[in-house]
Parts: C-alpha cells; sequence; structure tokens
C-alpha cells in the first residue's frame, strides 16, 4: 500500500542517507521512493526532480556545516573543539562534501566554522593578518588532515608495509621508535596532537 504522509525533509533525509552509504550515482527516484514506500510522483511534488533534489542536498549540507558550535572555557579549547567538530562534520559526509565543492559552494560551506575561529582569534588577542593566518592555519590543519586519512583508507595493501620497512637501524638504532613506526598510525590522537601543538603554537606569543 502507497503511503501518503511524506515530508521534503524526510525525502532529503532519505536521499542524504543513501548518498552517505553508497554515493550520488545510487540515488535514483525510483530507488529513494522505494527506501519511502512511496510513489515516485510524491517524489516529484515535494522536491522536484533529481537535480532540484541534489540541489536541495547540497544547501541541507552547507546549512548543517553551519551549526559548528565552539566549547569549552578558553580561546584555545574552543578553538580546538571548532576545528575536532569540522573535521567530524567532513568525515561523516564526504560524498556530500564533493557535491558541494563540484557546485563552488566550497568557500560559502566553510565560512561558519571561520567565523567562529575568528571570534575566538580576537578572544585569545589576535588581530589582523596574524589572526587570518591562525583561522587558515586551522582550516587547512584540518581539511588536510581528512584528505590525508581518506586517501590512505583507499590506498592499495602496500608492499612492503611500513611494519616491513622499519626496523631498527633504518630508525638509527632506536628501537621504541621502530616499533612505533611498524604499528598501525592512530589518526584520531595524531589528529588531536598535532591540532592542539599548532593551535598552542598559533595562539602563544608572536
Amino acid at each position: 500500500m502507497t503511503r501518503t504522509a511524506l515530508t521534503g525533509e524526510e525525502v532529503l533525509r532519505t536521499a542524504a542517507r543513501l548518498i552517505r552509504a553508497h554515493g550520488p550515482e545510487a540515488l535514483t527516484m525510483r530507488r529513494l521512493a522505494a527506501e519511502l514506500g512511496t510513489a515516485v510522483t510524491s517524489i516529484y511534488w515535494h522536491v522536484g526532480n533529481r537535480e532540484s533534489l541534489l540541489d536541495a542536498l547540497v544547501e541541507r549540507t552547507v546549512q548543517e556545516m553551519g551549526e559548528i558550535r565552539p566549547t569549552g572555557s578558553t580561546p584555545q579549547a574552543r578553538v580546538v573543539s571548532v576545528a575536532r567538530a569540522l573535521h567530524t562534520a567532513l568525515r561523516e559526509r564526504p560524498q556530500l562534501i564533493a557535491m558541494v565543492h563540484e557546485r563552488g559552494l566550497t568557500e560559502r560551506m566553510f565560512l561558519p566554522a571561520q567565523q567562529a575561529l575568528v571570534h575566538e582569534m580576537h578572544a585569545a588577542g589576535l588581530r589582523g593578518e596574524r589572526a587570518a593566518e591562525a583561522v587558515r592555519a586551522v582550516q587547512f590543519q584540518v581539511v588536510g588532515f581528512v584528505l590525508v586519512e581518506r586517501n590512505r583508507e583507499r590506498s592499495p595493501a602496500q608492499h612492503p608495509s611500513e611494519g616491513e620497512l622499519w626496523d631498527a637501524p633504518t630508525a638509527g638504532h632506536d628501537p621504541a621508535l621502530a616499533r612505533a613506526l611498524a604499528a598501525p598510525a592512530d589518526a584520531g590522537h595524531l589528529f588531536r596532537v598535532s591540532l592542539e601543538a599548532l593551535v598552542a603554537s598559533l595562539l602563544g606569543p608572536a
């Protein structure tokens, strides 16, 4: 039996879930209708054709990225919180972020996070070019780290592997270093360490 109660938000939410799981190519109006248990004509009534739906998803993604809010009691903690929230948001929706980028809306998407960072840079006493440099350094750190993570996740198996390459002589006769570099990288820990060190340096004395 065809369902009748349907909202535009439900259509967008389900379409976004399909794209996040399978990519934009998996989003067809028929598949979306099947997921929602409704008729294709009902989806057209709510969101228009597929291109209109994709445009609405891009706009929704931009709005979601604008919902990042700082937390913490110091400017440094709050800058770190914005960066970590931005990292999480980018990691959770790579396919949707790519669609935003393809439509030339990347800078608009990042603007709210930049504004939040500017506020915290001002609170830390940074102004002018130094504040702008700090904002961009944090943004580039987050985006660059996400790109490295995704590249490592999608790369083929490496032969030889890190574990096979690193031994005591390679590490300058530092066995502990060799063991650490031979072990799998903890990306989450590396992100926290590098981010906190960067922010501490940016907000410290000039």
